[in-house]
């Protein structure tokens, strides 16, 4: 995107007024990029036709409907904003994207998962997302500070928006943060990196974990970062912990995001008796 810097400072610009996240921003730049490198022309040379064809093109390319939509996302803001093309927004659409259930570790294979994380700040770091569910990048921007051993809580600066939040401090969870830094002696970041001139673990390098951690344990089902949240929420919710207090700890703005979990809580649907049971008729014989 060198070749149109001016157009990049002006989104940059755009998107630091709106008050985006750094993460919100690079992920759109980054995909203006890609878009304007796919046409070999700078993006306002552009237009919704070419954004339609891209679409197709990521489609064609088996991409996920999230990482589409996202790009989508970007490109309506730099057409729509940035450009200040309003009618391009409309003709800009997004993808309709399957609603699939998350995939959810039973508290076993959370175990199993934990204990194969190779690593003392890795499984440590991936311990504390789903002790306290915690997105990843979450994790990665913890602060030693921010644990607070007096009210049990912990102060998440940098969570998804933006937004400042409280997570939960369980005192297993204490116990374990108090050990990591006996041993690790962080500073200011309570995950540091490794690299030279790194400050923080990177999103990747947790992933990264995870993914090996999945195979050592023999677990099947697809396990990222986010899984062990989606694990979190979904076993509060079968413990019978109230939705709006699960709400508030996922840091939901939304109450319909959080009551996806009652899809994959087990219990509500296996404990909850079938009207159909109550009936009489008989259908097939009854030995």
């Amino acid at each position: 995107m060198a070749t149109i810097s001016p157009l990049r400072q002006r989104m940059i610009e755009d998107m630091t007024v709106r008050n985006l996240s750094q993460a919100t921003q690079q992920s759109y730049i980054y995909a203006v990029a890609r878009f304007s490198r796919h046409f070999n022309s700078s993006p306002d040379r552009l237009g919704a036709e070419e954004v339609r064809a891209y679409q197709l093109h990521l489609v064609s390319k088996k991409h996920s409907w999230g990482h589409i939509n996202q790009v989508t996302c970007a490109l309506r803001f730099f057409y729509g904003v940035t450009l200040g093309q309003k009618e391009a927004i409309e003709r800009i659409v997004f993808g309709r994207e399957p609603e699939k259930l998350p995939a959810v570790l039973n508290a076993e294979e959370v175990v199993r998962f934990l204990e194969a994380v190779e690593g003392f700040r890795n499984r440590v770091a991936l311990t504390t997302a789903y002790a306290a569910c915690l997105r990843v990048r979450e994790v990665t921007r913890l602060k030693v500070d921010a644990i607070d051993s007096t009210r049990m809580l912990i102060h998440v600066e940098m969570g998804k928006g933006g937004k400042e939040r409280y997570a939960m401090l369980s005192l297993r969870l204490l116990d374990i943060l108090r050990a990591y830094w006996r041993q690790a002696r962080p500073n200011l970041w309570l995950f540091p990196g490794q690299e030279p001139g790194s400050h923080v673990v990177s999103t990747g390098a947790l992933q990264d974990a995870c993914r090996r951690a999945r195979k050592q344990a023999g677990i099947n089902k697809p396990v990222t970062a986010h899984t062990l949240r989606h694990s979190f929420a979904t076993h509060l919710l079968e413990a019978g912990v109230d939705i709006r207090v699960i709400q508030a700890l996922l840091g939901h703005s939304d109450l319909s995001s959080t009551s996806r979990y009652a899809q994959v809580a087990t219990n509500l649907i296996a404990g909850t008796p079938s009207p159909f049971d109550r009936l009489s008729c008989r259908v097939v014989p009854l030995e």
